[in-house]
């Protein structure tokens, strides 16, 4: 998967069960709608929406299932339970939670990553990170890619986000592991997008400045209230 999006862009096609767009058929067209618009790739999440994106366009997928585990910040793909759904689905690659976070159950990064190959060697693995200690203990984990994913999501840098000083974080990443990294979280422009590939980024993953039209119409709400 890492060579079909080399240097492009990836779609992430996600609503939970709250959101006004949550349905495997809307999820499928969203996809369908950026494989017209030129992405080269699809990040979904649940077996069920993988699924019918993969019925629905030719386009190779990212795959996670979000589930919140009691006694555990981690919701991406925490548990074999979730890698078991993500090889069933047919997906590509499995992105996960790289972060240095207790799991569920006590089940350990590198112990998912032996699973995952020793099921399927084939499929691909991302991980998520939100430092750069992360991005290289992933890497040293056996991880195909790490992603910008969780930087500014975790208590420990909630403070900050992944465009800050011209994509500071990303330059980080870039300069200290030798696996390609993509960029991905709170990517909101094509100027923005069109940098991190400057930068040096593997593929770039966008999500809400173009699946999400409840965020995208509060922007605009809030813009004109200031």
């Amino acid at each position: 998967m890492l060579n079909a999006i080399k240097g492009g862009l990836v779609v992430s096609c996600q609503a939970l069960e709250h959101e006004p767009l949550h349905s495997p058929t809307i999820m499928s067209k969203m996809a369908l709608a950026a494989k017209e618009g030129g992405a080269l790739g699809i990040r979904a999440n649940s077996i069920v929406d993988i699924i019918a994106i993969k019925r629905e366009v030719d386009l190779p997928v990212i795959g996670i299932v979000k589930r919140d585990y009691e006694g555990s910040e981690v919701f991406i793909t925490a548990t074999r339970k979730e890698i078991d759904e993500l090889l069933e689905s047919g997906c590509e690659m499995i992105a996960m939670d790289a972060t240095l976070r207790d799991r569920p159950g006590a089940e350990t990064l590198a112990s998912l990553v032996e699973y995952c190959r020793k099921k399927k060697p084939e499929v691909e693995l991302m991980a998520d990170i939100s430092t750069v200690e992360e991005a290289v203990a992933a890497e040293l984990s056996g991880f195909d890619c790490v992603s910008t994913t969780l930087h500014g999501y975790t208590p420990d840098t909630s403070y900050t986000k992944l465009f800050r000083d011209d994509f500071a974080f990303l330059k980080a990443v870039l300069e200290e592991v030798k696996v390609p990294v993509i960029a991905e979280g709170n990517v909101l422009t094509p100027e923005m997008y069109r940098r991190c590939l400057e930068l040096g980024a593997a593929a770039v993953v966008v999500g809400g400045a173009i699946t999400r039209p409840k965020e995208i119409t509060a922007r605009f709400v809030q813009a004109a209230s200031k």
